[in-house]
């Protein structure tokens, strides 16, 4: 699959849940209203649309949500998943969780073809955490890491650089990444869905950030390059990399090789913009894939060719209506 601007598409990010076990301040609002069960895909409707992308040319799945390990049943589409893996028809299957069920899920997430994590967390500080997720238990967390990484799983940090929260812990955690072998990378927030609170007291330039870093670590830039939005540098003292993602400061989208699928089935072709093709109507309407094939295809036809992510500076509206645990972050 190519989009109009000759980029191929070879990676789907699906959200299987909107819900989550945390409702962390930047993310979501305190008390949010989630989907009701009807409207969400089945695990049978996720695997379907997975293996149509696995057909169209995809090499890598990542499930997300919401928390994706909360889902009831979720680690039979894990396992389903998987036969793609053996087949050679896909590459890579991961997930991004804040690691609170990896105690119990790491070893069945190995043995299902699953190499690598990426934990969501954005402090080591207890009491920070605690206030950040609003009541979220830092040491099931690392407990979870722990799990993950005795289970033969790769595990990359990633941390959400929060002005007036966590800026200035972020070289200690690059130093705790560093120890246990992690790589790390740094998020600026992002302006999706209306929060309680005003994103633009939280916004923190990674500039700023890596300037920071400079003081203490070695930092060497390097070529790496995933189609995906990271920029790389090498931690001399670790040998660990740490990423920086910038959508607020920098427009990442040259490379762009990813859609992203919620778990209602609507298709974002741009994580920035809410133009969307839904496919849950070609799912459930149809008993054969070619409704499905040709709304993928037209998809695909409209990728953008970057986002726009702004704050309104005077209504502090963000600038795509939509949380992120919908949206398959």
């Amino acid at each position: 699959m190519k989009d109009p601007f000759g980029r191929k598409i070879t990676y789907l990010r699906v959200s299987v849940t909107d819900r989550c076990n945390f409702r962390c301040t930047y993310c979501m609002a305190e008390d949010m209203v989630f989907l009701p069960k009807a409207d969400i895909l089945s695990l049978e409707e996720l695997d379907r649309i997975c293996t149509a992308f696995v057909h169209r040319g995809v090499r890598k799945l990542r499930l997300s949500g919401g928390e994706p390990l909360v889902r009831r049943g979720v680690m039979s589409l894990f396992r389903s998943l998987g036969r793609h893996l053996d087949s050679g028809d896909l590459d890579e299957l991961t997930l991004t969780t804040n690691a609170t069920q990896l105690a119990k899920h790491a070893a069945e997430l190995f043995d299902c073809g699953v190499r690598r994590v990426n934990v969501s967390m954005d402090t080591l500080d207890p009491k920070t955490f605690d206030a950040l997720t609003r009541g979220g238990r830092l040491h099931q967390v690392l407990e979870g890491v722990e799990a993950a990484a005795s289970a033969g799983l790769g595990v990359k940090i990633n941390t959400v650089a929060l002005r007036g929260v966590n800026e200035t812990e972020i070289p200690d955690l690059v130093g705790w990444c560093g120890q246990n072998g992690f790589d790390l990378t740094l998020i600026e927030t992002m302006p999706m869905g209306e929060i309680d609170a005003d994103r633009t007291d939280y916004y923190l330039p990674l500039a700023k950030v890596r300037e920071q870093l400079q003081s203490r670590w070695t930092l060497t830039d390097i070529p790496e390059t995933t189609g995906g939005p990271s920029t790389y540098v090498s931690i001399g003292e670790t040998g660990k990399k740490v990423g920086f993602i910038t959508p607020m400061s920098h427009n990442f989208c040259e490379s762009c090789n990813r859609v992203r699928l919620t778990c209602t089935g609507k298709l974002y072709m741009c994580l920035g913009q809410d133009d969307h093709v839904d496919l849950r109507a070609a799912v459930r309407e149809a008993e054969s894939d070619g409704p499905l094939m040709e709304a993928i295809d037209k998809a695909i036809a409209h990728k953008p060719k970057g986002h726009d992510f702004v704050i309104d500076p005077a209504t502090k509206t963000p600038s795509v209506q939509r949380h992120m645990n919908v949206t398959g972050g």
